[in-house]
């Protein structure tokens, strides 16, 4: 069994974080926290109610007020199951909108935290490792080449992949240049190159990572 509170996996979209993060938390018998998942569940809830996703302030009390639910891979808002809406791609550009403002960033992440408070997790996203855990007891920052991330989504969505990467470079300027919790490799965080590597190959790499620093047992 792990000694170990929480793992960090973060970096950009299209990198591998969900997958790597999933099979990690099964590998060890950890938790998986897919933050992106909350960020989106929002979204949902935002555009459901017809909020300006604009509007830091309503959006901010529409995050503090919504029963988001955490289920290995499954998500559910207000009880109910939304683990496919979710995945839809106008979701998923509105949750990058909804993500910029400070007070949907402090609802999610006191969430997520409160998640985590007993430790045993396995957690992905964009600001793990730098706001929402930042004494992690190991932080990985996933990376991998445009043309390679672009791919794996249009995979994932069935987009065209070179639609997918004129949004993908979009969304990295955004989550780079937004004023709270920008995206960045944690200074203590171990940064790993997943392109042309299989989720296992990823998955042993931090297993090895976590046992040489006497992380895991």
């Amino acid at each position: 069994m792990p000694a170990v509170d929480v793992i960090a996996i973060d970096g950009p979209a299209g990198a591998g974080k969900s997958t790597v993060a999933r099979a990690l938390a099964r590998r060890l018998g950890l938790t998986y926290l897919d933050s992106g998942a909350m960020y989106r569940a929002v979204a949902l809830a935002a555009m459901r109610a017809a909020i300006d996703l604009d509007d830091g302030r309503r959006l901010g009390e529409l995050a503090a007020g919504l029963d988001i639910g955490l289920n290995g891979g499954a998500v559910s808002l207000d009880g109910a199951d939304i683990s496919a809406d979710i995945r839809d791609p106008a979701i998923s550009a509105a949750a990058s909108r909804i993500s910029v403002h400070p007070q949907v960033r402090a609802a999610v992440v006191a969430r997520q935290r409160a998640l985590m408070r007993d430790g045993g997790y396995v957690a992905e996203g964009r600001d793990i490792g730098t706001i929402v855990a930042p004494d992690a007891a190991l932080k990985v920052f996933l990376t991998a080449t445009a043309g390679e991330r672009a791919r794996r989504r249009a995979a994932e969505t069935g987009e065209p992949a070179g639609a997918v990467l004129v949004a993908q470079r979009d969304r990295d300027r955004r989550d780079a240049d937004r004023e709270h919790a920008p995206l960045r490799r944690a200074a203590d965080a171990v940064e790993i190159d997943t392109t042309g590597l299989d989720v296992e190959a990823v998955v042993d790499r931090i297993v090895r990572l976590g046992a040489e620093r006497g992380i895991l047992r």
